[in-house]
């Protein structure tokens, strides 16, 4: 058996990273692909690895010589690589092909260990290694019958959205036999270079083949083994989160701050949306419109703040539609003066915005973090801030202050002076959340101190329109942000949300009352496992102490190694002391089982 690595392409989509180089002495985590696919054969028993250079190739040649780790090393040379494809770079070694049993790699892979032994460990002659179709994936795809025969090669001009359930992308690993490069492959391929060219993948060949004769090649379709291929920047950081040292993983995951449909497999239980309301038509309509949205400007600032209004039911002068909450808090701790008063934990992205200086900080005495209306008015009328923030449900205790409460922490703030800001953002995740949120006329004109903040992406489940509101009976405050943000803040999807909304407000409560079933449903279930001690909440997400024999930090790393589940170290949020924390997300019925069924298999 033997290896040949096609490494002739000058990777143009990598931009700085192959101005000197060729793609495959590309890093990965410190490590370059070429360096890692090479120790991985060299573990097998190869009788050589023949590797097709062209762009830079010298500098290649030159760097690793001819052997690694006692595995020998061939050249063969592609001077006309600029002008060339991948096809032309096989052709030139298929002198090679045809004297032994072969895998074929492309060099721009990065896998785990245990994928060449798939191959090998296949009785099979002929095999391409694939891997069922994610959003991800670009380039050639197959499809396959039940007796997992290559039926048919798509092409990048053939492919259909409408067909990706029968898709499989192939890994671009593959396992020849002697014999079928001798009688069937390399006769092909030299009568497709002689009536098609140079300028095209081999891949296609296997296409001509595959309709001559599908039971030549088979696929081996691959599951829970984790590859990617890197073609571009993009793919380059989403494969140094995906293959990163356990020491870093935590960073390079959280660092990105979402995008993890780019991950598709994994279950996110960090970010917190509502999971069933994006089973409302509603998805569909906004699906239906998705190019008349694409290719329009939205509106500005006031229609979309009418929009708002009518979804809210809060005056137009007393609303303002932000580009995500996001956009609207930092807005308005840029705006407010004096004195923050902050209860820790917490969301951290008000207090960030602050002079650390500015801050007044209220931490509860007691190990599940519960505080009351009473408890704020006491610590605040001895240590005097001019602004209060309060998250309700707070995040991440889950602590939560009855609407009743609420009202005289309110009238409190209005009779010293003290600007109360209220993050209800997680408020339609409570029990009677139709009594609980602040968002009435009546409300805001009576606490004209009281500034309500609101995402739409947590208890809605759509973050990607990025749409949050900020209610006031403070014109002159409304009037200020508006005038901060600029006049397209908000996307055509989310306006076009607003518009449709108040048709499909029965499937917002009907998803709510869900929401609030599962969760009392999954509690009870994160109480069972002996590691954890859960918290209260009335939130979509529980805060729960990490007990031994784990730390949260081991947790979290053992995981998403065991199971692609990721989940929220919180140990060094401030407030929580260094003690071992995380948050857990509240998701849908069936990715709750599988969480419950990886936390009591660490158990074991």
């Amino acid at each position: 058996m033997q290896a040949i690595i096609l490494a002739a392409g000058m990777g143009k989509r990598l931009g700085e990273y192959t101005k000197n180089n060729t793609k495959c002495m590309v890093p990965v985590n410190g490590t370059p692909l070429i360096d890692r696919t090479l120790d991985q054969l060299s573990k097998l028993n190869l009788n050589r690895v023949v590797i097709v250079v062209g762009y830079e190739g010298q500098k290649l040649k030159d760097y690793l010589g001819s052997e690694h780790n006692g595995l020998k090393i061939e050249y063969v040379n592609n001077p006309v690589y600029d002008k060339t494809n991948n096809i032309y770079s096989l052709a030139l070694a298929e002198k090679q092909l045809q004297e032994d049993d072969t895998l074929l790699i492309e060099s721009d892979l990065i896998f785990d260990d245990g994928m060449f032994d798939l191959l090998l460990n296949n009785p099979f002659p002929n095999l391409a290694l694939v891997a069922k179709y994610e959003s991800w994936m670009d380039g050639t795809m197959v499809q396959i019958d039940s007796e997992m025969n290559i039926v048919n090669f798509v092409t990048k001009s053939a492919f259909s959205y409408a067909n990706v359930g029968q898709y499989y992308k192939t890994v671009n690993i593959y396992k020849f036999s002697k014999e079928f490069a001798t009688t069937k492959y390399v006769p092909f391929l030299e009568a497709y270079c002689k009536a098609v060219g140079n300028n095209e993948y081999y891949e296609n060949v296997l296409r001509v083949i595959t309709f001559l004769n599908k039971s030549d090649l088979k696929a081996l379709p691959i599951s829970g083994e984790k590859w990617y291929e890197i073609d571009d920047k993009q793919d380059l950081d989403i494969a140094e989160a995906l293959f990163a040292e356990e020491k870093d993983v935590i960073r390079k995951y959280y660092g990105r701050y979402g995008g993890f449909w780019r991950f598709p497999k994994m279950l996110d239980y960090c970010y917190l949306v509502n999971p069933y309301f994006r089973d409302s038509r509603i998805v569909d309509e906004m699906e239906a419109n998705f190019r008349t949205l694409l290719g329009e400007y939205p509106s500005g600032m006031k229609v979309n703040t009418l929009l708002a209004s009518k979804c809210w039911g809060v005056k137009e002068e007393y609303i303002v539609p932000g580009n995500g909450a996001a956009e609207l808090i930092k807005a308005l701790m840029e705006l407010l003066p004096g004195t923050l008063g902050v209860i820790r934990p917490t969301f951290e992205e008000y207090p960030n915005r602050r002079d650390p200086n500015s801050l007044v900080t209220f931490t509860p005495k007691n190990s599940d973090f519960r505080y009351s209306a009473d408890d704020l008015m006491e610590f605040f009328g001895k240590n005097l801030a001019d602004n209060i923030l309060l998250i309700n449900p707070d995040n991440p205790s889950g602590n939560f202050i009855p609407f009743t409460d609420l009202c005289k922490l309110a009238s409190w703030a209005e009779e010293h002076n003290v600007r109360l800001i209220v993050d209800e953002s997680f408020v339609d995740f409570s029990v009677g959340y139709e009594g609980n949120t602040l968002l009435h006329n009546d409300l805001l004109e009576k606490y004209p101190h009281l500034v309500v903040m609101k995402s739409i992406s947590k208890s809605y489940g759509v973050p990607g329109i990025r749409l949050g509101i900020l209610c006031s009976a403070d014109k002159n405050i409304i009037a200020k942000i508006k005038k901060m943000v600029s006049i397209w803040n908000l996307n055509s999807f989310a306006e076009f949300f607003m518009q449709i909304y108040t048709k499909y407000e029965k499937d917002y409560k009907v998803a709510c009352d869900k929401f609030i079933a599962e969760r009392s449903r999954f509690e009870n279930d994160l109480r069972t496992v002996s590691f954890l001690r859960v918290m209260p909440s009335q939130a979509n997400y529980f805060l729960c102490e990490v007990k031994p024999p784990y730390t949260a930090n081991q947790l979290v790393i053992t995981m998403l190694k065991r199971s692609n589940i990721l989940m929220r170290d919180c140990s060094d949020k401030k407030g929580l002391d260094g003690k071992q924390y995380m948050r857990i997300a509240v998701r849908g019925y069936e990715d709750n089982v599988k969480l419950i069924n990886a936390l009591k298999e660490l158990e074991k």
